[in-house]
């Protein structure tokens, strides 16, 4: 697998244009990686990346969404009650994390591997403005497979509505 930082000099916050780019692969090296292209891609930017900041001091994540009532899964999730999934909260934060691990150096693309525990405390609503992600990595394993544990909040117009705790992203070697 080729080495990250051979393609990619690390930034401390990206774009919408950075993001799209990823999402198209490449971005890490190839078969490193990617976020998921829209409609998927549940972020608008990246407003902070650090290897030692966070909670737990060893790195952390915060990007945000910028909410329309013309977002794909509003018409649909619900007709009459629209309500952003909970599920794409937990999968942007999930994405967070794998790009986290790109972007700190591991080879491999980013595959959700698990989660300890969820708890949603309100909806998002076509009326938010903005929605905010907050990942602190808890701990890092690199070696024949990279494993990042990390810990996260969702927060819509500055109200946490989601938190998850122990998401845990692994960086798989590419299928030949």
């Amino acid at each position: 697998m080729s080495n990250p930082r051979d393609f990619h000099a690390p930034q401390s916050s990206y774009t919408k244009e950075d993001l799209l780019k990823s999402s198209e692969g490449g971005y890490f090296g190839p078969g490193n990686a990617q976020l998921p292209a829209p409609p998927m891609l549940m972020m608008d930017r990246i407003t902070e990346i650090s290897l030692d900041g966070g909670e737990f001091r060893k790195g952390h994540v915060i990007a945000e969404l910028d909410i329309t009532p013309s977002l794909w899964f509003f018409d649909c999730h619900f007709p009459g009650d629209p309500v952003m999934p909970g599920c794409l909260g937990l999968d942007a934060m999930w994405q967070l994390v794998g790009y986290w691990l790109g972007w700190s150096g591991s080879p491999g693309k980013g595959r959700a591997v698990g989660v300890g525990e969820v708890k949603f405390r309100g909806d998002i609503k076509p009326d938010i403005k903005r929605v905010r992600y907050e990942v602190c990595m808890r701990q890092v394993r690199r070696g024949k497979l990279a494993v990042g544990i990390a810990d996260g909040s969702v927060f819509a117009n500055d109200a946490c509505v989601y938190i998850a705790k122990d998401m845990r992203v692994g960086m798989i070697a590419p299928a030949i």
